[in-house]
């Protein structure tokens, strides 16, 4: 092998080799299909969401939140496009993946078993918080029915945000790599998140964002509310264009975001095409943009 080859082969694990095989009949359709099928669900998505900023966010909360109001912070009197808990996981899900973009590049490794164990924690507070805070609602709208239910503890926002925010980092950690190993072509096998000291640096800024969140100032929670909905847009569109490239095999084929704007223009498409759906069918059974009408 000529030294120029390293170039290409690098080290074990850590460069694919090139793929030139042609596109197939599927790959150059989609070419055309998923640009047109993109300025028709963005179109659709954009006239069905309320007006305004906010009301395009709330759209996007409104496909994956209850959005009831006694569990949402509010800017001048309005509630977020998602509840604290959705809050806190979106915003800290954006927030991980922003910090592994910025500290891990192209790395796709899966993090060391302790870093996995403390996600874990995280999520188990997240369910366990979770379902205290659902059962208290189900006993709150349903009155004596449900007094054999006990609860744990009192449920409140904080609480919600904080638990909220771990499992949005979980999320992060996991999705990052997985993003990475799909689709670049020379992804890098080391841990995206290699140890504690960066996992106790990307918890603490969690932690001085929830705590921004909390006071609920206007100049917090305006941008808040807009990335904490476009994690929802974010995540899946991620998830939908690894899906996608899989599908199409074309997987490990991109050395820059700008190659791959097919894969990730068809995993926004279908993003729409679910939050449309459910967006449509949630209005029509409830009627309101609001949370869900509990106990009529």
């Amino acid at each position: 092998m000529q030294r120029s080859d390293l170039g290409i082969c690098g080290r074990a694990g850590y460069n694919q080799p090139m793929k030139n095989h042609p596109p197939s009949i599927a790959q150059k359709l989609s070419n055309w299909l998923v640009p047109l099928a993109a300025l028709v669900m963005i179109a659709t998505w954009l006239y069905i969401a309320p007006p305004g900023i906010l009301g395009k966010a709330d759209a996007l909360g409104y496909a994956v939140c209850h959005r009831l109001d006694e569990r949402s912070f509010h800017v001048d009197g309005r509630e977020l496009p998602l509840c604290a808990r959705c809050s806190g996981m979106y915003l800290g899900a954006v927030l991980g993946i922003a910090f592994q973009a910025i500290t891990a590049r192209r790395k796709g490794g899966m993090p060391p078993k302790i870093i996995i164990a403390v996600l874990v924690a995280f999520f188990l507070a997240f369910a366990l918080d979770g379902a205290n805070s659902y059962f208290f609602l189900m006993k709150s709208t349903y009155g004596g029915r449900l007094d054999f239910i006990s609860t744990i503890y009192l449920p409140n926002n904080t609480l919600r945000l904080f638990t909220g925010s771990g499992a949005g980092l979980a999320i992060a950690v996991a999705l990052y790599p997985s993003f990475s190993q799909t689709i670049w072509r020379d992804w890098d096998p080391r841990p995206a998140l290699p140890g504690l000291k960066p996992l106790a640096a990307l918890i603490g800024l969690m932690l001085a964002l929830d705590l921004l969140v909390l006071p609920e100032w206007d100049w917090v929670l305006y941008p808040a509310a807009l990335i904490s909905a476009g994690g929802v847009l974010l995540l899946l569109t991620m998830v939908y264009a690894m899906l996608w490239m899989i599908f199409m095999r074309q997987e490990n084929e991109f050395m820059a975001l700008r190659e791959a704007w097919l894969p990730l223009l068809a995993g926004l498409t279908i993003a729409l095409i679910q939050i449309t759906a459910i967006d449509l069918f949630r209005l029509w059974l409830t009627h309101t943009w609001g949370g869900f009408p509990l106990g009529q």
